[in-house]
């Protein structure tokens, strides 16, 4: 049966909070939380692995006066896929499964924005010399962090110099000053191209808007690799069934969704002579990463916010126990990507991709219909050629038919059963692009202000049931013994005595 989607346009993050609180998914806090430590430890302790709601800080220890700019922080809004389906207009229940289906076309339909000539973003305008980031409640999340980050679950706001194409990325951003904030980015990222377009232009900086609190289908985008040429705002619309409103920043040459909370304005400056010390910071591996360095800066220009703006803020890093939003996000939508681009390659019989969330999609599990030959070599060699293989995919699986990707039993036990090394079912892709967190690989060859990116080995496990082998007579004529599960005959036999046992469907 097809899963029903009616897209909503919530039209700000306002209206999504209260769309939690009807649905009995969000928590407030009234009592005061530090922001220092202990607002970041409450947030990694309530978020859970999917059965924790979203928080609604009402009451940060020194920004609770009447006159502070902001007094409120929102974290985990996406972190379960009750609502992830939510937001995108599905029943809670929906299946991760499906949530990756409907993503898929997501990804591909899209609605292009629309210019409007202002917003409650505009409601308050801070320039130049009365700029202080430290007027918003950024907490220091992690002990081991390098200092205050107010960038988390933003959307980086960038312009291509030629096409004019805009793209909106999730970085993580550090307080390094009242007007400056430092910033860790891969050349690999669409960030990176544009820089790089930037200064074959001849320019000494790149205009920047980060965009804090909105839908939350800006979120979701933000993190995921949308194919090049594509404005992350058209997908939004895509998810929402409607334009996203944009106007126009004041001091850069930017777009932004009008019913914004908060934006910040400024130029991300390419001379090193300017870079700040940034990290580290508790990253999305779930380790302590990204050490302490120089990084590039974004010299801040202007404030827009609306009145008692509410700050978008997440504790990042996923790791057992404790998944956070970008896990199930990027659970879902690195698979529906990944499935898109074997598509795009022309691989057959793909009939289910997923990348669990603990691990946020740098394993892949591919489930296939095998037709011939060593076509889960093709599978990863189609991943690991792409670009949205950059942080992801280092790790891939594929089975057959008869295993069920989402049941981790089920993978291992393919795993144990299927898998002969001696029989080239492990294929390690050698010094291979990859993400510069993973402390899994050198300190050296994470080193990305050398070499621009990480270097992954990456590997396949091919778990599919091997057609180099001979057919045997001794299995009908089959490659593999057959199982021991019963037949069907045999099980409707059973099961037509359940009751007259006194079984329970549990025992099933």
């Amino acid at each position: 049966m097809a899963v029903e989607r009616k897209p909503v346009a919530f039209g700000d993050m306002r209206s999504w909070i209260a769309a939690l609180r009807q649905a009995g998914e969000l928590s407030e806090v009234g009592a005061e939380v530090d922001w220092n430590i202990e607002l970041g430890t409450i947030t990694r302790l309530a978020q859970g692995t999917g059965e924790g709601k979203a928080l609604l800080f009402n009451n940060i220890k020194d920004y609770n006066k009447a006159d502070s700019r902001c007094r409120s922080l929102f974290a985990c809004s996406l972190s379960s896929y009750r609502r992830i389906a939510m937001m995108l207009g599905l029943s809670p229940d929906t299946h991760p499964r499906d949530l990756v289906k409907i993503c898929r076309s997501i990804l591909t339909g899209t609605v292009a924005p629309k210019l409007v000539n202002s917003g409650p973003v505009k409601e308050n305008i801070v320039k130049g010399k009365d700029v202080d980031l430290y007027e918003l409640p950024a907490p220091h999340w992690n002990r081991a962090d390098g200092g205050r980050y107010l960038i988390t679950y933003a959307g980086c706001v960038t312009k291509h110099p030629d096409t004019g194409v805009m793209n909106v990325g999730v970085y993580r951003g550090m307080l390094t000053g009242k007007d400056k904030i430092s910033a860790l980015m891969y050349r690999a990222q669409n960030i990176g191209h544009h820089i790089t377009a930037w200064q074959a232009k001849g320019a000494k900086e790149m205009p920047v808007a980060y965009v804090i609190g909105w839908e939350p289908s800006l979120d979701f985008c933000g993190g995921a690799p949308v194919p090049a040429g594509v404005c992350e705002y058209d997908v939004m619309g895509g998810i929402r069934g409607a334009p996203v409103e944009l106007v126009k920043c004041e001091t850069v040459d930017i777009l932004v969704p009008a019913t914004a909370e908060i934006v910040i304005e400024g130029y991300l400056q390419f001379d090193p002579a300017t870079y700040e010390m940034e990290g580290p910071f508790a990253e999305f591996t779930g380790y302590v990463a990204g050490e302490r360095a120089p990084r590039p800066t974004v010299r801040v220009t202007a404030i827009t916010h609306r009145n008692n703006p509410i700050l978008r803020g997440t504790i990042e890093g996923a790791l057992p126990g404790s998944f956070s939003e970008n896990a199930f996000t990027s659970s879902v939508m690195r698979s529906a990507i990944a499935w898109n681009v074997l598509d795009r390659a022309g691989v057959p019989g793909v009939l289910d991709v997923w990348g669990p969330p603990v691990q946020m999609g740098i394993n892949l599990n591919v489930q296939i219909k095998q037709t011939y030959r060593n076509q889960a070599k093709q599978v990863a060699n189609a991943l690991w050629g792409s670009s949205a293989a950059h942080v992801r995919y280092k790790h891939v699986t594929v089975v057959d038919d008869d295993i069920d990707i989402h049941d981790y039993a089920a993978v291992d036990w393919a795993i144990a059963y299927r898998v002969n090394a001696g029989e080239n079912d492990i294929v390690i892709m050698p010094s291979t692009f990859g993400v510069g967190l993973d402390p899994s690989t050198r300190k050296r060859d994470r080193d990305i202000g050398m070499f621009g990116t990480g270097k992954w080995n990456r590997m396949l496990i091919d778990a599919t049931m091997n057609l180099d082998y001979d057919p045997d007579p001794d299995f009908g004529g089959k490659r593999f013994p057959p199982t021991v599960w019963p037949s069907p005959e045999d099980q409707k036999a059973a099961y037509a005595r359940w009751d007259e046992m006194g079984l329970k469907k549990s025992d099933t």
